[in-house]
């Protein structure tokens, strides 16, 4: 199969050409395997520049912020060893792409680009050569739903988190149980409502018989996570070394090293200190923000899933990230459970169950999970979510109100039973000047249709 190679240009973010590729010869083909057409991504490369090609380096250097030397680095291939096999350019054109898909206005990505073929071909040298380390992040503080401590790598890091994951990731999927959810392509709030929704139909024979849930979340995941138990967990499937090599360079890396604290610095003070990256010993937790943490944390708890499936012998069950839920007739049964997954998850992989969270209750009452209440015949958008919407909209400046409005009605159509929820938002964004469709399915900018 021939592969495509392209001609990256560089962009000004707002004028995007069509990307141009060219039939190039079947060399690196045959030396990476077939690559998949980029014709199908969403969005460009523009450019002013003439590529750099394959071994060509550059005497201009990549201007980017001050980097840190990591606790582990990746090891530099012995001299028998040639890095090409495992690796291509290609791949690396790919994953900034990926990369570039929902991050292309952030200020990282716009420095990056400006000098696009030039700073791709020294990651990729970098990279090839062992010298890479990653560089600074970003620290900042979210309060909604609550204050939470997010980390954000640099542009350039976070092409290499998806150049990682693009390798490795489908090894792993693969071995994932169904129901699995989160940063799992196809996989997410939604698939995991509508799963759930088929599992509490089927075992209480659509609502005809009795049935209870069990209901269960994780204390302080991210920052409980132990590092050395997930490197042995990567270690079971990553057998090239030199992938393993990266993945130990992004697991290990600590941002605290080097990182720039934005936004407001007092509501540091709102995070919990036990909640706070900041306060963990070096092995342990994992960035909240970075597309390789959600990875990691889908394989670190993979030995729950395989557990309860395989060991447990639970057949109705379904975790989203650190929240997790069984379904049974009987209420002996899913204490039994809990106290197996009580006494395996601190024994095994060094993390707690929060008590305070911990639920065992009816499935009749309602089952609140990933932002859905489902009930007999029903399964609506949770009500502080639907709330917190109106809110928000009716708050929000004039410029910002048809892009909000339209986020919060995507979101309450994923529930059959919002038709209420979004009448009530119609009215809100009537009341601020805007039309809403006869389906209260979306808002219209400037009141007209």
């Amino acid at each position: 199969m021939t592969e495509r190679s392209f001609n990256l240009v560089v962009p000004l973010a707002h004028e995007a050409t069509a990307m141009r590729t060219t039939e190039t010869t079947r060399r690196r083909a045959e030396r990476s395997g077939a690559v998949s057409p980029l014709s199908d991504r969403p969005g460009d490369v523009d450019s002013t520049m003439d590529a750099v090609g394959p071994g060509i380096r550059t005497s201009t250097t990549v201007t980017r912020t001050t980097t840190t030397r990591t606790t582990r680095s990746a090891r530099v291939p012995s001299a028998d060893w040639n890095a090409q096999d495992d690796f291509t350019f290609t791949e690396l054109v790919e994953a900034y792409l990926d990369c570039r898909r929902t991050k292309r206005n952030s200020a990282s990505a716009l420095t990056f680009e400006a000098n696009l073929e030039r700073n791709l071909r020294h990651l990729y040298d970098d990279l090839v050569g062992g010298s890479y380390a990653p560089g600074r992040s970003i620290c900042f503080v979210v309060t909604r739903p609550k204050p939470r401590e997010v980390w954000a790598a640099d542009f350039r890091d976070r092409i290499v988190h998806h150049l990682l994951y693009n390798r490795i990731g489908p090894r792993f999927e693969r071995s994932f149980i169904a129901d699995s959810c989160a940063c799992i392509v196809g996989r997410g709030t939604l698939y995991a409502a509508q799963r759930l929704e088929s599992k509490i139909r089927s075992i209480t024979q659509n609502w005809s018989r009795p049935a209870h849930y069990l209901k269960c979340d994780l204390a302080n995941f991210f920052v409980s996570i132990d590092k050395t138990i997930l490197r042995e967990l990567l270690a079971r499937k990553i057998s090239e070394p030199w992938w393993m090599a990266l993945a130990e360079t992004v697991l290990f890396h600590d941002p605290r090293e080097n990182f720039d604290l934005r936004g407001d610095r007092s509501l540091i003070a709102m995070v919990p200190p036990h909640k706070r990256l900041m306060n963990q010993p070096a092995h342990l937790g994992l960035p909240i923000g970075n597309l390789s943490s959600q990875f990691f944390a889908n394989v670190y708890l993979d030995v729950l899933d395989q557990r309860a499936k395989h060991v447990i012998g639970a057949r109705h069950y379904i975790r989203y990230v650190d929240d997790f839920l069984f379904l049974h007739e009987s209420t002996d049964w899913l204490n039994a459970a809990l106290r197996d997954v009580d006494a395996f998850l601190p024994a095994t992989l060094g993390v707690r169950l929060n008590p305070r969270k911990t639920i065992l209750q009816p499935v009749s009452r309602g089952v609140d999970f990933v932002g859905q209440v489902i009930k007999p015949w029903s399964r609506s958008t949770r009500r502080r979510t639907a709330n917190e919407g109106m809110r928000r909209v009716a708050a929000a400046p004039d410029t910002d109100v048809y892009v909000l409005a339209n986020s919060y009605f995507g979101l309450l159509r994923q529930a059959p039973s919002s038709h209420h929820d979004r009448a009530q938002l119609a009215n809100v964004i009537r009341d601020r000047g805007h039309a809403v469709s006869h389906a209260l399915t979306k808002t219209f900018r400037g009141g007209s249709i």
